[in-house]
């Protein structure tokens, strides 16, 4: 069943039920990012993923998505490809995409919709992403199979014990029990912290 009414209240109510294709309250139903995620994300997938990075939300702008065909590569998707060590340096975006996919890496969200700032730090951002886990975990471990999954991006701190709850068939890894967070803050670089971390699980 799709989610056609463009009511903030029904998308909630539906992403709260579990509904496909179901937009919360606050999403970006028709932004760019949006309508590449089929398309980008799907087609650059691994056979045998590696390591699956798990945000909460998907970018809003399609500058900031890593998948996007454009391959300007801003803001999220910048520092992913910084910790998984792929140079974007006068390489077109099928090339970048194409190292990352070698590399074992996938990245996927919880919700797979963007949310505005606002919507994104309310306690509504957090019981829609607890209402995800359950078809996320699914995915994941019947379909995605990676050896490994890290959880990225400081908006998921709130389920990070409903995460670690799941099965998900391989190993939760987490930045001192935290997301690990892709925006330096407190004197702190979060995407070296991601990178270490990815250096070492991949070596193990």
């Amino acid at each position: 069943m799709r989610a056609d009414r463009d009511d903030g209240a029904y998308f909630t109510a539906a992403a709260a039920s579990g509904m496909d294709n179901a937009v919360p309250a606050g999403a970006y139903q028709h932004t760019p990012a949006g309508r590449f995620l089929a398309a980008g994300r799907e087609g650059y997938r691994p056979v045998h993923i590696n390591t699956l990075l798990l945000g909460a939300f998907s970018p809003q702008d399609e500058k900031d998505f890593l998948y996007a065909p454009g391959g300007e590569f801003h803001g999220e998707a910048a520092h992913v490809l910084d910790a998984a060590r792929i140079s974007i340096a006068r390489k077109a975006a099928e090339v970048v995409h194409a190292e990352f996919q070698r590399a074992g890496f996938f990245l996927t969200h919880v919700l797979e919709c963007p949310l505005d700032n606002y919507a994104k730090q309310g306690a509504e951002a957090a019981g829609l992403l607890r209402k995800r886990l359950q078809p996320v975990a699914i995915r994941i471990r019947r379909s995605l199979k990676p050896k490994r999954v890290m959880v990225i991006t400081e908006e998921l701190t709130p389920v990070v014990e409903d995460i670690l709850a799941l099965d998900l068939g391989c190993p939760v890894l987490l930045d001192r029990g935290k997301p690990f967070p892709l925006e330096s803050g407190a004197g702190e670089n979060g995407t070296v912290r991601l990178r270490e971390a990815i250096a070492i699980s991949v070596g193990g």
